[in-house]
């Protein structure tokens, strides 16, 4: 080997020793310089941060890697929070989940006190909220004020030599509270591409979103989506914006942007021109959000349609540059190419003004709207001036509309098809003062609107519903109902009525006045209510599925009605009338009356559901009600009173009820509280409907429950909290007294007393013998003897007992008693020859002639409350 070839190969071997040395650091500093100067890293973001802003930003940790960005080091922090100070305590100005610097790795090497110079900034899910309060201040201006901040310039502010930026699914909120505005745009993603170190650059961006916005409550514009690919060019020393090559989307509308945007000290110049690059019909359709547009590639079109736009002058806070957007389109027509018709004699003109430069002054014009469908034409022109102070409204609108041709010509994605002519010719002519103050003698209204032959079925009503004719007509007060006639399944509706309030309702938020006649042959509920389609597991499932029914708050409504017939559930109502008051969030019930279970019902009441549990509260007349009918209908009334269907016949009751509903509107019973007070008119007991008297029928054998007199008998229930009182009620078996009282749950459960009069005719010769010995004074005091029974248990399952063993031994030892005195009354000396005599003779005979009544005493008492007759009872 030459010395030239030795010399060459010990050179490629330091090469490739200094090489893979080389190599070898060059990863170990990849892999540790993150981890040597991640902390200082930290503390230096921190401090630049800090010593710029006067607001708290929180973050919870921090990565610093070599190889995201390489040749430039990155920094990944995450869970960024930029919480306001006062006056803006409690907003957020800025989160997001992940917030990434890329810086040289020169950085790394300065004083933990210098302020890094960055080069790209990416951010991806959060949001930026742009707030102004009623004062007009902006919490957005967190800028540390120049004499608080370090003397120091290199501590003091960022150095942004920035060449690319990015924002991926970022939200952007502006919310002016004084203004009650809120404009969003959602799920941004837009990145820029310039050399911010230069002070004129182009920046490259991409940008798409979705745009909402709220002006007052009213929403103008929902998630509409736009899209912006345009190079700007920069003039950072001049502070001026150029729109260079451009193309903006407002849904699928397409729009090209030429001239600039430039800060002119505390103002903003504006020298903007827009239009669509096509004039194609299309452009229309293409406004419309995409899932409502259809397939544009596929739709036949002629005819145009351009939007262009000047927007020249100054923003500042007392002037807005003016502008002039026109929108034309002249004979157009437009058909999908899956649907049978098309639209046809399209013309459109309007235009968006402001001359002046003041908001006040900027006004719409719609010169010419027409279009045509088959031979129905419809067409409408107006203006709106004085946007800002008094808003100025004037309309015509006149045509035909066959609702069953919207689906032949769009294709909308109606899950139900229309039927039916909409026909109008109506004029409005306001201001927005004349509203406000509710002089509506200013509203200049007229003509009238028809539907005929309108038809609708779908899932969310039980059958299709049809109105034959409705005709309403508009003049300066009211708006007035001349005729709604409508069908579904066996029911009919016709109602008539004005509306006085409309546009206070309209434009005010004002609640909805009217009054209305409601008239029906025949009403059933159901016919109005769609079963639920969504299959249910459990109870609890279908509890938590449905909301409680809410009375709209905003309606402020009489009805009267009259109805002849109403099938609500099982019950049928006939002769139905009385009015109806909604207001409030409740409906008051006046001068209801109804016939049903024979008789007939005079009620009044409320029903309202201003709280999270909608409440009820009732007062009604029960007039010759069928009881077995009402009380087995009604939830309420069977348990008030269980019993009520083991009676036969009629009744006439009154009763107060209030409490809670459930969500279907029916009363909970577990809350209701109340009074019934009722009076039996030629009923009889039907014992075998009830276990409770089925079983009083076999303890007390002298008692045939059937045969219990109730005729004109009254009781008086109180109820509260799932139970009810039973006030003590006299009622008569042939000669037998019997009352009762107590208490009883909705679970069934109860406790009564039952007091028996028992007449001593009852208790045998014997008894009645001894009696007969008395004086006539005692034996008038003795015509009955009084016999306490409970019944407890529940209906089902009754339990009865009595206190016949104490009223028999009472019984007995009066007798005695009296029949004792009655023998010292005798005679001096007939007591003499008991005290003198044999006495032990005398009390063992007196002892043994207790002990014989007591005996047949409590024979006869004991088959009048066992389970057998006994003969005398029989004889009786």
């Amino acid at each position: 080997m030459t010395n030239t070839e030795k010399k060459k190969k010990s050179l490629v071997s330091k090469i490739l020793k200094w090489g893979s040395i080389t190599a070898l650091v060059l990863i170990i500093a990849v892999i540790s310089i993150p981890f040597l100067f991640k902390d200082k890293i930290v503390v230096m973001v921190t401090n630049t941060i800090n010593n710029n802003i006067n607001a708290t930003v929180t973050f919870k940790e921090a990565d610093l890697s070599l190889l995201k960005h390489f040749p430039l080091i990155s920094l990944t922090v995450n869970d960024v929070v930029v919480a306001n100070k006062a006056p803006f305590v409690g907003d957020t100005l800025f989160n997001t989940k992940e917030l990434s610097l890329s810086l040289k790795l020169t950085e790394l090497f300065k004083n933990s006190e210098e302020t890094l110079s960055i080069k790209s900034i990416s951010t991806k899910e959060g949001d930026v909220n742009i707030i102004f309060d009623k004062e007009g201040n902006g919490n957005f201006d967190i800028a540390i004020a120049s004499e608080e901040t370090p003397t120091t310039s290199s501590e003091s502010t960022f150095s942004l030599n920035i060449e690319d930026y990015e924002l991926e699914d970022i939200n952007f909120n502006y919310i002016d509270r004084g203004s009650n505005t809120k404009m969003s745009l959602d799920s941004i993603y837009h990145s820029g591409e310039g050399n911010f170190a230069e002070d004129v650059f182009n920046l490259d961006t991409q940008t798409t979103g979705y745009l909402s916005l709220d002006l007052d409550k009213t929403n103008y514009l929902s998630n509409v989506k736009i899209s912006l690919d345009a190079v700007l060019g920069i003039d950072l020393k001049n502070s001026k914006y150029t729109f260079k090559e451009n193309t903006g989307y407002i849904n699928q509308l397409p729009l090209e942007f030429d001239g600039f945007v430039q800060l002119v000290d505390e103002n903003q110049l504006y020298n903007l021109n827009f239009k669509t690059p096509t004039s194609s019909f299309k452009n229309a359709l293409a406004l419309l959000p995409k899932q409502y547009a259809g397939n544009l590639e596929s739709i036949k079109t002629e005819g145009n349609f351009e939007v262009n736009g000047v927007v020249k002058g100054t923003l500042s806070e007392t002037t807005i540059p003016s502008f002039n957007i026109e929108i034309i389109s002249k004979n157009a027509l437009f058909k999908y190419a899956d649907l049978p018709k098309s639209v046809t004699n399209i013309n459109i003109d309007t235009k968006i003004v402001n001359k002046t430069g003041f908001v006040k002054d900027t006004y719409v014009n719609i010169d010419q709207f027409n279009f045509k469908i088959d031979d129905d034409t419809f067409a409408a022109n107006g203006n709106f001036k004085n946007i800002t102070t008094n808003p100025y409204i004037n309309l015509t609108a006149k045509g035909t509309i066959n609702l069953a041709n919207i689906g032949k010509v769009y294709p909308v994605e109606l899950e139900n098809a229309l039927a039916g002519v909409l026909k109008a010719d109506i004029t409005t002519n306001f201001d927005m003062n004349s509203v406000e103050k509710e002089n509506y003698q200013n509203i200049k209204n007229a003509g009238e609107v028809t539907v005929t032959d309108f038809k609708y079925e779908g899932a969310d009503v039980a059958n299709p519903f049809y109105i034959n004719k409705t005709k309403v007509t508009f003049n300066t007060n009211t708006i007035t109902l001349n005729e709604f006639d409508a069908k579904t399944g066996t029911s009919d509706l016709s109602i008539k009525g004005n509306l006085d309030n409309f546009y206070g309702f309209i434009f005010k938020n004002d609640v909805l006045k009217g009054n209305f006649t409601l008239n029906s042959n025949n009403l059933k509920v159901a016919d109005f209510i769609a079963e639920d389609a969504t299959p249910q597991t459990n109870t609890e499932t279908k509890e938590t599925s449905t909301s409680p029914l809410k009375i709209p708050a905003f309606l402020d409504v009489k009805f009267t009605a009259n109805a002849k017939k109403v099938v609500y559930d099982n019950i049928n109502l006939t002769n139905v009338s009385g009015d109806l008051y909604i207001h409030d969030e409740t409906v008051d019930l006046k001068n209801l009356k109804t016939d049903v279970f024979g008789g007939n019902i005079a009620f009044e009441g409320n029903v309202s559901t201003q709280g999270s549990t909608p409440k009820f509260k009732m007062d009604l007349n029960l007039s010759k009600l069928n009881i077995g009918e009402s009380f087995g209908s009604l939830e309420m009334l069977k348990s008030i009173a269980p019993i009520a269907k083991a009676i036969e016949g009629k009744m006439n009751s009154t009763i107060t009820v209030s409490g809670d509903l459930n969500k279907d509107m029916t009363p909970n019973l577990k809350t209701i509280t109340g009074n019934l007070l009722g009076q039996l008119l030629d009923t009889k007991l039907k014992a075998s409907n009830s276990k409770m008297l089925t079983t009083l029928t076999e303890k007390v054998s002298f008692l045939d429950i059937n045969k219990l007199n109730l005729n004109e008998a009254t009781g008086a229930f109180s109820f509260k909290d799932g139970k009810v009182t039973v006030k003590p009620i006299p009622l008569n078996y042939q000669d037998i007294g019997l009352t009762i009282s107590g208490t009883h749950g909705f679970d069934q459960s109860m406790n009564y007393n039952l007091v028996f009069d028992v007449p001593v005719k009852y208790l045998g010769t014997d008894v009645t013998n001894i009696i007969a010995k008395l004086t006539a004074k005692d034996a008038a005091n003795i015509k009955s003897i009084p016999v306490n029974g409970t019944l407890t248990g529940s209906f089902n399952s009754p339990k009865f007992t009595s206190n016949i063993k104490d009223a028999t031994a009472n019984l007995v030892k009066d007798l005695v008693e009296k029949q004792k005195n009655q023998l010292i009354n005798q005679g001096k000396d007939k007591l003499k020859d008991l005290i003198s005599g044999d006495t032990k003779k005398d009390s063992t005979s007196t002892e043994t002639a207790k002990d014989k009544v007591t005996d047949k005493v409590k024979d006869v008492l004991g088959g009048l409350f066992g389970n057998k007759k006994k003969d005398t009872v029989k004889k009786n």
